[in-house]
């Protein structure tokens, strides 16, 4: 039993240590964008403050970063989704002695560099540009169109294994019999294989918008006139960086938490559903049954309620708190601390002078001179009595 305790304790020790090495950084970023220094940092804490949120949206850096993010994203997802979609089914129909070779073609651009991957696509389509002659101004060398080819020659990768994982467990029967039935390939294709790849495709679109909207290897030698947020905040903090950032980061985890409650809590309702229509008997069915509340049994739910409320709370406390008045009282204190420190510095000073003074008066006191040629030999101060 003493060795079942430690193992749990161990186990419990080791999840604290994980979690906060996860997640202790974006705890103490976003906790930077409520404090008010010129520079993120939580400690030494001055005021609280929302103006750093009035900042960023203030920024047009920023906000044009962002919709340059979404622009790409959007597209990257349209054509990844795609390519993944062609790339999965090929691989689940190709001939099986090619299938090893093909899947290793295909997952190859997830293990090239991103700076290749940019520059090989820079170069590329700027051959392709110069081959028809178009100008610099053409669509080949938009920085949207770069970007956008550039992401999706690897997040396809991705979106293919995704989708791989869920056509696997497709039964091809299915598709059969809607064939036999009159359905053309077609019609199989969008009314009896689409349905059953929704989830899977759900899922590669979010993954592919993700990794777009985070990705900085590729897209720093494609953006051309369109950089997106990575590449503003690459040239932010290079240059410095202020507390906006820090509340760019508190919106999106908030947003990241919310949307992870909202799908938990969608997902624990369906089966909650399901749970009680399983349950239910014949007669409950006809009348129909009482379904269990939103939040019954709900804990994602209950989160995301108490999420929404802190939300709603931090909205309205930011419209009505000032922390004018705490930033005078931490200048003023600063003001008297360097007043302090400064008169400080001036007494070492002074004193160093005096030092200083002291030694070059005892430098500088007149000596006894003796120029009979014998020395000191007969200076009545270098006499000694013998007793």
């Amino acid at each position: 039993m003493k060795n079942l305790s430690f193992l749990r304790l161990s186990v419990w020790f080791y999840l604290a240590i994980f979690f906060a090495y996860l997640l202790g950084p974006l705890i103490i970023m976003s906790a930077t964008a409520f404090n008010s220094p010129d520079f993120p940092r939580i400690t030494p804490w001055e005021c609280l403050t929302f103006e750093w949120f009035s900042a960023l949206f203030q920024d047009e850096r920023i906000l044009n970063g962002i919709k340059n993010s979404v622009i790409i994203g959007f597209g990257t997802v349209v054509l990844s989704v795609a390519m993944g979609l062609a790339g999965a089914l090929l691989l689940t129909q190709i001939w099986p002695k090619l299938r090893a070779t093909y899947y290793t073609i295909i997952i190859a651009p997830i293990l090239i560099p991103g700076v290749v991957l940019g520059i090989s696509t820079l170069v590329f389509w700027d051959r392709i540009n110069r081959m028809l002659g178009l100008g610099a101004d053409s669509f080949l060398s938009n920085g949207l169109f770069l970007t956008i080819i550039g992401q999706s020659t690897f997040i396809a990768s991705y979106c293919m294994l995704v989708l791989v994982a869920r056509l696997q467990r497709y039964d091809v029967a299915l598709t059969e019999a809607a064939l036999d039935l009159g359905a053309t390939h077609a019609q199989a294709f969008r009314k009896v294989l689409l349905p059953f790849m929704r989830p899977a495709l759900a899922s590669a679109a979010v993954l592919a918008f993700l990794a777009s909207f985070e990705n900085y290897n590729t897209t720093t030698f494609t953006f051309g006139e369109y950089p997106t947020l990575t590449i503003e905040l690459a040239q932010k903090v290079r240059y410095g960086i202020t507390p906006a950032i820090s509340a760019l980061a508190f919106i999106i985890v908030v947003l990241t938490v919310f949307a992870a409650l909202a799908n938990e809590a969608k997902i624990k309702r369906q089966q909650l559903v399901l749970a009680a229509r399983q349950n239910a008997s014949i007669e409950e069915l006809k009348q129909g049954i009482k379904l269990p509340g939103f939040l019954s049994g709900n804990a994602a739910a209950v989160a995301l309620v108490l999420v929404s409320i802190a939300t709603v709370v931090v909205v309205v406390t930011a419209t009505t708190h000032s922390p004018a008045q705490c930033i005078a009282d931490v200048k003023e204190q600063k003001r008297i601390e360097a007043e302090k420190l400064i008169q400080e510095l001036r007494a070492k000073r002074d004193a160093n002078r005096a030092k200083e003074d002291n030694k070059e008066d005892v430098q500088q006191a007149p000596k006894s001179e003796n120029n009979s040629g014998f020395g000191n030999v007969f200076d009545p101060n270098a006499l000694s009595t013998d007793n």
